[in-house]
């Protein structure tokens, strides 16, 4: 018997015998070709053929997963049609006499590098799906099939280094009972499929594929983040009895969707979703979710080869408000600059992306840009309750600046006598530390703030987590950012009618909740399946014991010490952990 310890994707605690799963290895031919018209011609067919496989996969997905799974399919067909890609291809065939299999391969890996460096890690997880589409070509190209997940005769867990979304879409659903691949991460494809299907998950396990082999009985602990290969009979029982005691806290859960977040003295939060394009909506529904905390509309600009016109983005705003008739849906306008770049918008290199030319920044020097999705919006707040959210500001200097060309927008829609809701609320993220310590000068000027903590951990504390020699120094329970958050939070404590969210990762983490409700936090948005688990908690515990936990934490020195502070207090709460 031995133990490995990985990332946990997706909770739960399954038992079953491994399936190692090991791809064709493919090798091109980087030998110059003579003919570049036949290379053209392996080129268009082997996409064309493509095509009609996503196409079978994306009904397949749609019938067994879901219309959100279904649309990833779509996104995956939008890549083959790509002028990027295809041309980028042909170019390297003509230009350069590369075999067909050669140009793909180099430019799928370009499109990979430049989704895989972006720090954000919904956008970097996309990265796997480029790579997807290249090898379905490539495969196509050289006529290499694929072993076959489809059809399995007993319930398995798959080893893999990394599992495509073609791979999870036809694979056996009835009988895939859990996953543990060498890399992945929480927002990877990998994982987000994991959750969808409800089955445990642990990646970023490095080596596992070479440490286990099919037929090994394997224990994979989504829980902890532990997968036990071979145990022997007392640990078998011990995963048992811990099993069962998660499918009763399951239940549990269940039981709670259709309840409001509220603790046990009356104080009551709104806990919503994150979502990165319309049909996410379904997701934060089935979790119990109110509402959308953070929309982030860059996904309408990052899977279109021009830039979304208005109407485009006016019909994805009004079918998430449709989704959510009662309750908020943020908006978040444009976040594009730094890590994520789009191919028809230029920009200049510059020495240090994520202190430059991003965000809000950016849409102040493209007004005309800005403007197209600002109209887009407030066409589409007759439809429910939206809330326009600006990212990346640092002083009410910039929230003046923003709200001055909503005004302009609004002006244009009365000229035009298009109808908006006019008292829409406007927000701001406070993701920079300037943004935290002014919060009260900024709250004069908008309805809400939402804390973004992914970046305002790495500003606070000058970290990128990305960075694997420095990774260690990202921790959200730092002290001062602590003490941010209180600041900000204070701020709604002073003024009727305002709200302080959060739509950062720390929102769904079960360790912070008790401390953010402390902290006087009113919203939380966070991924659609960490909604339950959040709720239980809020449900579970006193607002005033919340109160007093994080008067306690902000007098501590370390955030090891919060951590432990803790997770001492949820075990004396009987909360589950």
């Amino acid at each position: 018997m031995f133990v490995k310890e990985g990332i946990i994707a997706s909770p739960g605690i399954v038992i079953a015998k491994a399936l190692v799963y090991e791809k064709v290895i493919v090798e091109v031919n980087k030998n110059k070709v003579e003919d570049p018209d036949k290379e053209i011609e392996k080129f268009q067919n082997a996409i064309k053929k493509s095509h009609e496989q996503l196409e079978t996969i994306r009904i397949q997905a749609i019938s067994e997963l879901g219309e959100e799974e279904g649309a990833i399919f779509e996104a995956h067909a939008m890549v083959l049609d790509d002028p990027e890609f295809v041309e980028g291809v042909e170019a390297e065939i003509n230009d350069s006499h590369l075999s067909a299999d050669n140009a793909v391969k180099i430019v799928t890996d370009r499109f990979y590098e430049i989704f895989d460096q972006m720090d954000d890690p919904y956008f970097s997880a996309r990265a796997a799906d480029i790579k997807d589409v290249g090898t379905r070509v490539l495969q196509n190209i050289l006529g290499i099939v694929q072993a076959d997940l489809s059809q399995l005769d007993e319930d398995v867990i798959i080893i893999a280094d990394d599992l495509t979304p073609s791979d999870t879409a036809q694979m056996d659903k009835k009988r895939v009972k859990g996953f543990a691949t060498n890399i992945g991460s929480r927002t990877s494809h990998t994982a987000i499929m994991a959750r969808s299907l409800e089955i445990p998950a642990v990646l970023g396990l490095c080596d596992i594929t070479e440490t286990v082999k099919t037929g090994d009985l394997m224990v994979v602990d989504g829980l902890t983040g532990r997968v036990c290969v071979n145990p022997g009979n007392e640990e078998l029982e011990s995963y048992e009895k811990e099993k069962q005691k998660y499918l009763d806290y399951l239940k549990e859960l269940e039981e709670l969707k259709d309840l409001d977040a509220i603790t046990l003295d009356g104080r009551k939060v709104e806990l919503v979703g994150n979502i990165g394009e319309p049909n996410d909506a379904a997701g934060v529904l089935k979790n119990g979710g109110v509402g959308v905390g953070l929309y982030r509309t860059e996904f309408l600009y990052m899977n279109s080869d021009v830039m979304p016109g208005e109407e485009k983005q006016f019909a994805a705003y009004r079918s998430v408000l449709e989704a959510f008739p009662d309750g908020p849906v943020i908006i978040r306008t444009l976040d594009i600059g730094g890590d994520k770049k789009l191919p028809y918008l230029p920009m200049d290199d510059e020495l240090n992306p994520f202190l430059g030319l991003r965000a809000i920044r950016l849409c102040f020097k493209e007004v005309g840009l800005f403007k197209i999705q600002l109209r887009a919006i407030l066409r589409a707040s007759v439809y429910g309750h939206a809330h326009i959210m600006f990212p990346m500001i640092s002083s009410i200097t910039e929230v003046r600046q923003a709200k001055a060309i909503l005004q302009d927008c609004m002006k244009e829609l009365d000229d035009e006598q298009i109808a908006y809701d006019k008292d829409v609320k406007v927000g701001v993220m406070i993701e920079i530390p300037s943004a935290a310590i002014a919060a009260d000068i900024i709250s004069k000027e908008v309805d809400f703030f939402s804390i973004g903590t992914n970046d305002l951990c790495q500003y606070t504390l000058a970290v990128d987590r990305m960075n694997q020699e420095v990774s260690y120094l990202y921790d959200p329970f730092n002290p001062a950012i602590l003490r941010l958050i209180q600041l900000v939070t204070a701020t709604s404590d002073k003024k009727d009618q305002f709200f302080t969210g959060m739509c950062g990762e720390m929102a769904g983490d079960p360790l912070a909740a008790i401390l953010l409700l402390g902290l006087g936090l009113d919203e939380f948005s966070m991924s659609a399946l960490s909604i339950p688990q959040i709720k239980k908690i809020i449900r579970s515990v006193r607002y005033e014991d919340a109160k007093a936990i994080a008067t306690a934490a902000l007098n501590m020195e370390t955030g090891e010490e919060i951590m432990d502070f803790v997770q001492e207090s949820m075990k004396k709460l009987n909360l589950y952990n």
